[in-house]
């Protein structure tokens, strides 16, 4: 049974998105007021609005990071986890686009270096690829561009890294006018330029147009197995990949959480892709992911 509780927020303006840090106690809003809200602080750097907010992974401390349509992404760090009043500005990165949404690599392998998503929403017409990926450089201790997702051109709206149980390389989702799905395999360190960013091996895996509209969340349960989905149809939808490595649909729920009638049978991903695509893991958990509103 769920029980709702309504916090004043205290933003003089629409939220555009809620985090919670990885023990569920502290929780982050940010706002179209230019402002992020931790509990007992107000971060009010931005000078346009805060349209994503993320609590970093647990193993690298207490960081949150902040992305606006300024096409700004801040990270910031609490020196004393028991000081909630006190941020420190750590980061600044550029995307030269307007940011709509980000999400941190979860994989906490000393193979993989803290690395950050980042969706635009920008409409400019000189605004194309519309997903960029970060990655922390520890000789210059900056975050450097690593790749760009030349083939994503729509509005994205929600991006998800999922967590990473043993896997060499990474899965990302895009929500965007449909669902789609792509691995980054981490090229060999002789290939790539000397203390430079890591370069990957970019391949999208799956693409479902199955919600007829908008999509605006996306959200991976705790393996990385099962994806949810919500959009305009006003249904959330489960994909995972078969023995077969294909990715399906293997549920659709109404926004009461009641299941609609059949819906493990429908939904296959894209046919163009084949279905000759990259190993996924297949043991299933729940997962849930709502409706993000513009």
């Amino acid at each position: 049974m769920f029980v709702a509780h309504s916090i004043a927020a205290d933003h003089k303006d629409l939220i555009h998105d809620v985090s919670f840090d990885f023990h569920g106690r502290r929780m982050a809003t940010c706002s179209s007021d230019q402002s992020v809200k931790v509990k007992r602080t107000t971060l009010v750097d931005s000078r346009t609005s805060v349209t994503d907010v993320k609590f970093a992974p647990k193993h690298m401390g207490l960081m949150l990071a902040t992305c606006s349509a300024d096409g700004i992404v801040r990270i910031y760090e609490a020196p004393d986890v028991m000081n909630l009043s006190q941020w420190s500005l750590q980061h600044e990165i550029s995307c030269k686009l307007s940011c709509s949404c980000i999400s941190w690599n979860p994989s906490s392998s000393r193979a993989h270096s803290p690395m950050i998503a980042v969706g635009s929403d920008d409409s400019s017409p000189n605004a194309m690829a519309k997903v960029q990926i970060f990655e922390y450089n520890e000789n210059t201790r900056k975050y450097a561009k690593a790749e760009t997702l030349m083939t994503v051109t729509d509005a994205v709206h929600d991006i998800a890294f999922a967590p990473n149980l043993g896997r060499s390389y990474h899965i990302l989702a895009i929500a965007t006018k449909d669902v789609r799905i792509f691995t980054l395999k981490p090229v060999r360190k002789e290939l790539t330029s000397s203390g430079g960013p890591t370069k990957f091996e970019i391949h999208i895996v799956a693409q479902f147009d199955n919600h007829n509209s908008q999509v605006w969340r996306v959200s991976w349960n705790i393996t990385g197995t099962v994806l949810a989905s919500s959009g305009d149809d006003g249904c959330v939808r489960l994909w995972k990949a078969n023995y077969m490595e294909n990715w399906k649909c293997t549920g659709i729920l109404k926004g009461n959480g009641s299941p609609v009638n059949g819906s493990s049978q429908q939904g296959n991903s894209n046919p163009s892709l084949g279905s000759n695509i990259p190993n996924l893991q297949n043991s299933l958990n729940g997962s849930s992911a709502g409706r993000k509103h513009s």
